[in-house]
């Protein structure tokens, strides 16, 4: 099994439940097998079965239900696998964010006509990033000016964003498909 990020069990706690969430942060679906054992608590008595993970999102797992003023102790073994079985179950999920493979920091010059809609791309995706404009924080011109001194495109008439990938900076990303293009080099 050759993932980046390896599967994370979340627990949310509601009156006398204990639910065990399942978060993927990878780009890739995947099965996840669940045992719980331990005391204080009871469960489906059911075969557990695989339950399908979608990339980048969140899915329950299982609940237990704590016995009156007790506090569960328990242990749970998983199996993971990228090989989708079509028996895995199919719960409703929620979407969340994921750190990218590089950093984005997306940098928004005051002329700039494409960065709302790269913007709104980013805000639909599944990835995190970090997003300042030069009108809101002046003092970034500053910062960013060495990076700028011996090229030929100044930082003062820059009409596309300056994107961060990584820790090097792109000022030839225009759209959100050149921008993933870059980060998946």
């Amino acid at each position: 099994m050759s993932q980046e990020r390896p599967i994370e069990i979340v627990e949310e706690a509601k009156a006398n439940r204990l639910f065990l969430y399942a978060l993927n942060k990878n780009e890739k679906d995947l099965d996840v097998l669940i045992t719980v054992e331990g005391t204080n608590f009871r469960q489906s008595k059911s075969v557990p079965r695989p339950v399908r993970v979608p990339a980048a999102s969140k899915v329950l797992l299982t609940n237990l239900i704590v016995e009156r003023n007790k506090r569960a102790n328990y242990t749970y073994k998983l199996e993971v696998s990228d090989s989708l079985s079509r028996r895995a179950l199919r719960r409703e999920f929620e979407s969340i964010k994921i750190e990218p493979k590089k950093k984005v920091i997306v940098y928004i010059p005051e002329n700039c006509a494409s960065c709302d809609t790269l913007v709104s791309n980013l805000e639909k995706s599944n990835y995190l990033y970090t997003s300042y404009r030069f009108a809101d924080k002046p003092e970034l011109k500053s910062q960013l000016a060495p990076a700028f001194a011996n090229a030929t495109v100044k930082l003062d008439s820059i009409s596309t964003p300056i994107i961060s990938l990584g820790g090097v900076l792109h000022v030839k990303i225009e759209d959100y498909d050149q921008l993933l293009e870059e980060l998946n080099k």
